[in-house]
């Protein structure tokens, strides 16, 4: 859906400035020349009321036109900053929890990855690469129509590792350097319950990821699901090398997150930015008995706005 809004306003956009810059370059041009024939032959033995009024009648743009020359500025101005610098995404699912909960609406910082065209989503400049811990929001690497948000955790080179629902990185050898050895992120738990999911207790851990602290959830009812683990030529099941122009993300909802561990790496090109602020946040709690349909917000979570980590 986000996709084809993209397209459809990057084509919008496109046919109200060729008509505006068709109207204005060539058109209007014709209307002035009209209008000082106008003057010149009959206006000077009118009245000035009538004067202006025929004017202004010689210089009326069609009403296809006029509408343009209305929308084009705005949707231009949207367009730069949908595609460019800010765009909103709302959270769908709990995958990124405790982090992102549903309901939260975010920004996500365009520029951060790179300048794209809105269309080809290829890179026009170059402005950073994503860094190990980032939530990052990318096209689905099995269906890029669907926009996901999940965390970095493994640049170009790295190899990690998934066991025992415990995360393991070595970082990519830098030239010259010696390489680092694998390690286990540390993590410490917060709390148990806060979170429920099917009547169970989740776990709520502190986990160091790089420069980045952040929080993820682990159910301790569910297995770890190695048997649906992206396979990788070469690597042990639960391992993964990432490749060059690639990286693996996972969600911090540990055991519910559909993602790089089912489905492998994201290219590059299929980034789309860094979610940088939660700007909004509606709860959706109600009970079985309420007439409302569940789409409407039973309140606001003033508490969450603010910036990610």
């Amino acid at each position: 859906m986000a996709t084809l809004f993209s397209h459809l306003l990057v084509l919008l956009t496109l046919i109200t400035g060729l008509v505006w810059a068709f109207d204005h370059f060539l058109l209007r041009p014709k209307r002035l020349a009209a209008v000082e024939a106008f003057d010149a032959n009959a206006g000077l033995q009118l009245p000035e009321a009538k004067r202006d009024e025929q004017r202004t009648e010689l210089m009326r743009e069609g009403w296809f036109a006029e509408n343009c020359h209305s929308v084009f500025p705005v949707l231009a101005v949207v367009l730069v900053l949908r595609s460019f610098i800010y765009e909103p995404f709302q959270i769908p699912s709990g995958s990124m929890m405790p982090t992102l909960l549903v309901g939260d609406f975010i920004l996500v910082e365009k520029f951060a990855y790179g300048i794209k065209d809105p269309v080809l989503r290829k890179t026009l400049v170059e402005t950073g690469q994503p860094k190990r811990g980032d939530v990052a929001v990318f096209k689905y690497p099995q269906d890029p129509r669907i926009d996901y948000i999940k965390r970095i955790v493994g640049l170009p080179g790295d190899r990690v590792i998934y066991s025992n629902k415990e995360l393991y990185i070595q970082p990519a050898c830098v030239s010259g350097t010696e390489c680092q050895p694998m390690q286990k992120l540390s993590r410490a738990q917060v709390n148990r319950g806060e979170f429920v999911d099917g009547g169970v207790e989740l776990l709520r851990y502190r986990e160091v990821l790089g420069d980045v602290t952040h929080d993820i959830l682990i159910d301790p009812s569910k297995p770890a699901m190695n048997q649906y683990f992206y396979p990788q030529s070469g690597t042990k099941t639960g391992e993964w090398v990432v490749p060059e122009g690639q990286y693996f993300a996972i969600g911090d909802n540990r055991d519910n997150s559909a993602d790089g561990r089912f489905w492998g790496f994201i290219d590059e090109e299929l980034l789309v930015g860094k979610a940088v602020f939660i700007w909004m946040s509606f709860e959706f709690e109600r009970g079985h008995d309420s007439l409302l349909p569940g789409w409407i917000p039973t309140g606001v979570r003033f508490n969450r706005i603010g910036g990610l980590e």
